[in-house]
């Protein structure tokens, strides 16, 4: 990776957390529906980002987001799980020509139908993390389950808005 991905990568940083600690801690729709935009950060590296880079990264993330939220290591356990997965969700929607060197999952470049199984599998696989790991089971199911749902299209429209406006191709 060059310099300038890598300034670009650490100001994405500052800024999907920043938005979040900021301007999102206290949204909630309808007491069940959150906006974890944070998210977009570790969703959005490049492809080739190494495994290791991306659980440390997963790690800061939630941590960072941890210490704001006062959530006691729910936000980076998350961040861990959804760092894991992502690279073998990739590998099961690469197409066969595979990916350009520098590529990233962007939805004007990857298009709609691969963007939104992508990025919809794991915020929702994020969004049961969370919001089990704060449950502390399956005491609560399914309102647990409303809150997965309405909080998983909440944060993809959003995402989604944030990379037609924010994002060129």
């Amino acid at each position: 990776m060059n310099y300038r991905i890598i300034i670009q990568q650490v100001f994405a940083f500052l800024l999907f957390t920043a938005v979040q600690v900021t301007l999102l801690k206290n949204l909630v729709l309808f007491d069940t529906t959150f906006c974890f935009v944070y998210l977009g950060f570790l969703l959005f590296l490049p492809f080739e980002t190494g495994r290791t880079g991306l659980l440390l990264l997963g790690f800061l993330l939630g941590f960072v987001v941890d210490v704001f939220y006062d959530s006691l290591g729910i936000h980076a356990a998350a961040g861990v799980f959804i760092a894991f997965i992502r690279p073998a969700w990739i590998n099961v929607l690469t197409p066969q020509g595979g990916y350009e060197i520098n590529a990233s999952p962007f939805l004007k470049q990857t298009g709609v139908t691969w963007f939104v199984s992508y990025t919809f599998a794991l915020l929702f696989i994020h969004h049961m993390a969370i919001f089990f790991i704060e449950a502390g089971g399956f005491s609560m199911f399914f309102f647990t389950l409303v809150k997965v749902f309405s909080s998983t299209i909440f944060t993809f429209f959003v995402l989604v808005l944030v990379q037609l406006l924010f994002y060129r191709k």
